[in-house]
């Protein structure tokens, strides 16, 4: 069998949670089949691995309309492909294309939804709607859908109603767990401008609004008084998302000590220091199909308090592995609490719970760590994944 990956994010160029999955995906699955990876731009040198560059006659167009020029490059080359397997919107359209071109079946990984993004017209404006009519029509015509979770599945179903139930099926993000483990460095922490010997709430995403940063920011104000926030939070996507988070941190650096924001990315194993430092992490999103950052801080040992939207609550054991705060959406795409200010007020009351009580945030970090064991291994999703592939071709 042989499988052609497309994807936006490719090493070098991973930047969120679709690309460290394609990753670790490639790399589980060529343990038993042929893959070829098909990827935008320029790729680390890697068998059977093809970068894709703009074409040079739309490179003053719109982003949406440089995406589908290389999107029409790579479904040429899937000629041969026993299985095309696209991830995010800027590959579905090369998957649907080599689908009818070459007859193959086209399987597609659903990392978010735009439909519940709207937010992303201010970061695209018209791009927004080709993007959104890429997305519809990969997703109703595809042979296959993978949910990253029940939550995704659910919001799959409600967004795209024509789409047949049963061609959706689930198959969680899973987490590299020789990768990701606890670092205890205290000396490593402390050169980061973090303060090792105090309690720590940790942050780490990027600046968009579907992370939920600014109501973190505003929670923080309400935290005892000896815990430091530590944001390691870049990538805006937006200048205005961008003003607001760094108004909101400069006014809660003149109220408190302790707030700390890295907004460089750091390498695997300074994060995982930082990770492993922390007496919590938090995931404050108000969109989040499954979440890797919670896998990520599961595996350094450390309890996740989440939201309790997309996936989290599937990957955060409320009471077990962590807490979940309870989130009521206005169900208008945009994931905005019906009552920010009472889920600010949860957010922090739930905080303090966790980073008042140290010994069972320990006891919780490590029922995380056994969880990500068990349950999101990238063998698991591995073999899960190609099942789907042989029921397509059996």
């Amino acid at each position: 069998m042989r499988v052609d990956v497309i994807t936006k994010e490719y090493p070098p160029n991973v930047y969120g949670g679709a690309g460290v999955h394609v990753v670790e995906l490639v790399k589980a699955l060529r343990q038993g089949v042929e893959v070829q990876v098909r990827a935008f731009g320029e790729v680390d040198p890697e068998p059977d691995t093809t970068g894709y560059p703009d074409l040079p006659q739309l490179d003053q167009a719109n982003a949406t309309l440089r995406t589908l020029g290389v999107d029409v490059s790579m479904a040429q080359d899937v000629a041969g492909a026993d299985v095309v397997h696209s991830h995010t919107w800027y590959a579905n359209a090369a998957g649907q294309l080599a689908q009818m071109l070459h007859g193959v079946p086209h399987v597609l990984t659903a990392h978010s939804l735009e439909p519940l993004r709207p937010w992303k017209a201010e970061q695209l404006g018209g791009g927004y709607r080709v993007s959104s009519w890429i997305e519809r029509q990969a997703y109703e015509t595809a042979d296959r859908v993978i949910a990253v979770s029940d939550g995704m599945r659910r919001d799959i179903l409600r967004s795209y109603p024509s789409i047949d139930e049963s061609k959706v099926q689930v198959v969680y993000n899973g987490i590299d767990l020789e990768g990701w483990k606890r670092v205890d460095d205290a000396e490593l922490v402390r050169s980061l401008g973090v303060d090792p010997d105090r309690p720590s709430v940790v942050f780490v995403g990027r600046i968009t609004r579907q992370k939920g940063l600014p109501y973190l920011l505003r929670a923080a104000k309400l935290l005892p008084a000896d815990v430091q926030l530590v944001l390691c939070a870049g990538a805006p996507d937006t200048p205005e998302i961008m003003a607001e988070v760094t108004g909101l941190v400069r006014e809660l650096q003149e109220e408190r000590t302790g707030v700390v924001w890295i907004d460089t990315v750091l390498p695997r194993h300074q994060l995982s220091a930082v990770l492993s430092a922390a007496t919590t992490f938090v995931c404050p999103s108000v969109y989040e199909p499954l979440g890797i950052v919670n896998l990520e801080a599961m595996a350094c040992g450390v309890p996740v308090v989440g939201s309790d939207t997309g996936g989290i609550p599937e990957v955060v054991a409320d009471g077990l592995t962590g807490r979940i705060v309870p989130l009521d959406q206005v169900q208008d795409g945009t994931g905005t609490p019906v009552d920010p200010d009472r889920f600010v007020a949860d957010l922090a009351a739930t905080l303090t719970e966790v980073v008042s009580d140290p010994a069972l945030a320990r006891l919780m970090g490590r029922a995380g760590r056994m969880r990500a064991e068990e349950e999101f291994s990238w063998a698991r999703i591995a073999e899960q994944t190609l099942g789907i592939y042989e029921g397509l071709l059996n």
